[in-house]
This record gives C-alpha cells, structure tokens and sequence, in this order.
C-alpha cells in the first residue's frame, strides 16, 4: 500500500485507477436501481412499530396551509409561517408523531453524522443544546418534538395519514385534499417535504419472501424481538445467529450493536464505505457558557460556507467534512471552480483513500477481513463513513464479514438460509440496512397524484424532467411548493438546506398575503429561464460518476446527477433567493382584481 505520508506517484496512481476499475465491474448489474424493490409489497416491512393506529373520523374542513410531511422540513416551514401570523397550519404525516427520518429511524447506535450544533435546527430559539457533539437518534427525535411543540404545530395534526390526490380547484383558488383515511378537505396552500429519508427499500433477493426466520427493516426496528433501546443491550439476540444486509451509514452505527448482543452476526457486504475517525464527545459546558447570541447561525452559515468553497476567515467547524472539501465538489455543488489540476486532485483523492484503507490496517486484526473492508472508489463516490466502533467489531469472534461483490450481492434466501453464490449460512433474524428510496417523494414517484388547472398531472408537465422555479414550484400547479433536492442547491448538511427552503416559501406565501394576491404561480417566462440557468451553470460530473463504484450518488452506475441542482451552491443560491424576494415578486405573485387571497393579518409570536 502506498505510504500515506508521501504523494502519490504517477505509477501508483495507475495501480490504483486499475483497481478501482476492477473493483467497480465487480459491483455493476445490469439492472441498476431496479434490483432494489419498495417495502409496499411487504407490508410487515414498512408497518410503524412505534405507535398504535388510532382510528378517527375523516375531515372534511378547510385549511391555510397544509403541510405534507412532518420532519424538519415540514416543522421549519410550519415555525416560520406562525412567525408570518399564519394560524390555520395542517401537519400531516405517515408517522405517528413528527420527527421524519428521525421518527423512523430508532435502531441502535444510530446518530447524525454532521455536528449536531450545525445539524438541530432552530436551538436557540427553543432554548436547547445537544448534549454531545453528534447526538443521539432518540435526541434529535425529541428535538423535532420540541420545535412542534415550541411553534404549537400540534394543534391540527393528522398523523398515521397520507395523502392520496391533490387536485386543483380552479373555481375556488384552492386545493382538494384526498388521503387514505377517508379525508376529504381543502387548503389554499400546500407544502410537501417527504420521502427525503423515510420510504425504505429492499433488496430483489430471490426468495425474500419466503424466509421464516425474523426479519425486519433498521427503519422500523423490532426492539420486541431484540430486547434493549437504541443504547444497546438486545439481550433478545443472546442465543440469536442475526444476518444484517447493508454496509452503508446505516450499517455503520448498527453492526457495533449488533455485534455486542448477538451470538452470531453475519455481515453480508457488497461495497465498503470509507470509515474515518467520527471523533464524538460530550458538549463542553464551559464552550457553550461562553456562547453569544445568533451563536448557531453563525456557526451554520461558516460550515455552510466552507464547504461550499465560499472565503470565510476561519472554519468554526473541523471534522470529516471540512478536511476533504475539495474532494467534495465532484458531487455536491458549490463555489469552486473545476480544479486547475485534475491530475493533482486525483492525487489527493487517492492519498486520502489510502490513509483511510491504512486505517483499517492499523484496527482490523484479520488481513483478510481487512482487506475486504477496504474501499476501492474515489472519495465521494459514496457518502464518506465515520465511526470509531465499526472496524473493531471484526475483531470480536462472534462476527463473520462475508464479502459478496462476486455475486452482486446476496443471491437468494429460503425458509431458513440467505445464500451468496453456492455458500449459505442458516440464521435466526435478518435485518435489512438497505436505506431508502432517497429523494423520492410521493409527487415524484406518482403514488401522490397531484393535478394542477384543467386536470393536468403534474408528472405529465415534468414527462421530460422537472421544470420549476427555483425548485419549489411549477407553472399550472398555483400554490403548491416542494421542499427537497430539485432543482436547487444542495449541501451535505441537508436541514441547513430544508431551513433556506422553508423561510423562503414562507416569505413568499407571506408577501401573496400581504399584498392580497389572488394565487401564487410562477410564469412560464420565469420557469423556462430558471431552467436555462441550471444549464449554463451545470458542471459536468458524468465522467467522475461513471468510473463510480455503483451506489445512489450514480443511480447503482446507470447514470448522472449533472444538471439537477444548481452547480454554484447553496450559499450563491441563497443569495440568488434573497435577492430575488428583495424584488416585487412578480414572477409568481399573480394578481386578479375579481380574485384576491384574503388572508388573516398575521398575529401570533413565531420567527422571521
């Protein structure tokens, strides 16, 4: 292995090139993205485990604001339209309480992998700190209920509630609203933010279904089967053989736990992820004593800014993150221009791939086992890994690492074996940490159909890729924004980007309001232009993601994320909105003399 305290030769930059190749062919299947296959069609898989259903009778009543989605997206967008005065807010969710992501995912060990100071939005406005530098899953959860709590978006809630058609009514100015509940209301405004991280998927494994051992989702963990909390203990696991499928994040922060609690874990990996140092500690309290007000802000724009390679005089923030910045912009969006040497950015790739591989090295005591744990791709081209606990659960004697690139994966499974080419292994419990349908939301995906004026489909108007402004609306489709990854900008701490998202639409609905506009609906004009602009300013990745390692950042290696967010970042797209509400709006604030939205003058205590 090339010594990491040294550069990288051109010699061994060929090596390395060569084994990156292999190891990806060995990865790629012909099927792409359809190998994985949605919970829907197990319905055990995708059940909430943590609250009971409660039956209700079905609304029929009008709203202001109905929000679709009630994790930090939709809680940031409901807090900042209480601070614009608005009182009639819906939050509805699948989930039995608010929480996204955070409500689902409950598995042990689980944490975020940003600074939670940066991560917890809005904590100086509900006087919260985190107890450590990268809290716990069970934390963050309480925080979303903190911030509902907080802004009082409790009080009209449906929750274990999804919506099932949103159809414009032309007549009206408002949306009908259908759900698998029976409900059947209006809202003159809707906002979605759902299906970011929340809608899990499986692996199209042959004979999945017909396994009769445990089996069950990190997302919706059965801690009635394995004992214990999310800290640890699953003393139900004591006499259990537990095969966990999955190495990314998620398998990360699970396998630890798992480790220490099963009496056998198999863990069955098709690609490494990269594992560097997590460093977590518990927050200083003489740190935060010495904290000044609009401390989190500030902390969060300097993060924000640094990586998106925008000058700052110091980053108040060193991790992971802002040590690898420039390897970074071949997927996320931000400042930097291509780099002037693509040669010595290889280099610097492939010397901080090789510190991380003689990482595993130095914990690992099994060569082999260390050997299969190493990744072969470039830094980004999977969502870098940290853990201090992951690699040295391999060192336990109750834990087997199968490898299962050769074969693209686990095979097959039966009544009691999960097979990988002509091996298999019997095992009591399997445990799927095969993530999510990442950044497909029912709009997206047409399980939510949404018809806009004369009838429309939304996906009929998107039939040759999304066209909005901004990414939060479309022509024909009045007064319905969508927070999430399109068409804007994008940035590894992604509630920073939600909170940008949620405060903009809230000052869009906020001066309609004002101004008494009849609806708000972008021009054709402005939506064309704002697609020319995600044009023009497109950096071409392509030929970075094809030599990918499959994983989602490429679509499993059958495709590109070139030209669907805005390439200069989020800190040039921020100013680009704030710029843009600095002016009259008119590019989708329609006004109808016959037709004017009346709204409540806003009232109330909230933020701005």
């Amino acid at each position: 292995m090339t010594d990491q305290s040294r550069p990288v030769t051109d010699a061994e930059l060929d090596t390395i090139r060569a084994r990156y190749r292999a190891e990806r062919d060995r990865r790629i299947r012909p099927d792409g993205a359809r190998q994985y296959q949605s919970t829907a069609s197990f319905g055990y898989y995708a059940r909430d485990p943590y609250t009971s259903r409660t039956e209700r009778s079905p609304r029929t009543d009008s709203v202001e604001v109905l929000v679709i989605g009630a994790g930090f997206g939709g809680l940031l967008a409901g807090a900042f339209l209480r601070g614009k005065g608005v009182e009639s807010i819906r939050m509805m969710d699948e989930a039995g309480d608010v929480g996204g992501t955070w409500y689902w995912n409950r598995y042990p060990g689980v944490r975020c992998d940003i600074e939670s100071y940066v991560y917890m939005p809005l904590l100086e406005e509900t006087g919260a700190m985190p107890t450590e530098r990268y809290a716990t899953g069970e934390e963050i959860r309480r925080h979303a209920i903190r911030i509902a709590e907080h802004y009082d978006l409790y009080r009209d809630t449906l929750f274990q509630t999804r919506a099932t058609a949103l159809t414009w009514d032309e007549s009206a100015d408002e949306w009908t609203v259908e759900t698998d509940r029976g409900d059947v209301f209006r809202a003159r405004f809707v906002i979605t933010s759902s299906g970011t991280l929340t809608q899990p998927k499986l692996p199209g494994i042959p004979g999945i279904e017909s396994f009769r051992g445990h089996t069950f989702h990190t997302s919706r963990w059965d801690y009635a089967y394995t004992g214990g909390s999310a800290a640890g203990g699953l003393t139900g696991l004591e006499d259990k053989r537990v095969a966990v499928i999955g190495t990314g994040a998620t398998g990360l922060q699970v396998v630890p736990a798992l480790a220490e609690s099963a009496r056998e874990l198999l863990v069955l990996q098709r690609t490494p992820s990269t594992v560097d140092v997590r460093d977590n500690r518990p927050t200083d309290p003489m740190w935060v004593a010495e904290l000044s007000t609009g401390w989190q802000r500030e902390r969060m724009d300097n993060f924000l800014r640094v990586l998106a390679g925008e000058p700052v005089e110091q980053s108040l923030v060193t991790d992971g993150w802002t040590n690898t910045i420039s390897l970074q912009r071949h997927i996320l969006s931000g400042a930097d221009a291509p780099v002037d040497d693509p040669l010595q950015d290889e280099r610097d790739d492939a010397a901080t791939m090789n510190r991380i591989r003689s990482r595993i090295d130095d914990i690992v005591v099994d060569p082999a086992t260390a050997d299969a744990l190493k990744p072969w791709y470039r830094y980004m081209c999977k969502r870098p890994g940290f853990s201090d606990l992951y690699l040295q659960a391999f060192n336990r004697p109750n834990v087997t690492l199968v490898d299962t690139a050769d074969h693209h994966g686990v095979t097959a499974m039966d009544e009691h074996r999960v097979y990988v080419g002509d091996r298999s292994w019997e095992v009591d419990c399997v445990i799927f940490a095969t993530g999510f349908d990442t950044g497909v939301s029912g709009v997206v995906s047409g399980t939510l159909p949404v018809r806009g004026r004369d009838g429309r489909p939304l996906l009929e108007a998107w039939a040759h890729g999304p066209r909005t402004l901004h990414g939060f609306y479309t022509h024909g489709f009045p007064n319905l924004f969508q927070l999430g990854a399109i068409q804007n900008a994008n940035s590894v701490n992604f509630v920073h980007i939600l909170q940008e998202q949620a405060h903009h639409v809230a000052e869009v609905i906020d001066r309609a309001r004002v101004e008494g506009a009849a609806r708000i609906e972008p021009t054709v004009e402005a939506q064309d232009a704002w697609l020319r602009t995600l044009h023009e300013t497109a950096r071409d990745v392509s030929a970075f993601q094809a030599d990918c390692t499959p994983g989602y950042y490429n679509g499993e290696g059958t495709q590109t994320m070139t030209g669907f967010t805005y390439s200069p970042g989020p800190v040039s797209f921020h100013r680009l909105l704030a710029e843009w509400r600095a002016g009259d709006m008119s590019d989708v604030l329609v006004h109808d003399a016959s037709r004017t939205l009346r709204l409540p003058t806003p009232v109330g205590a909230g933020i701005s």
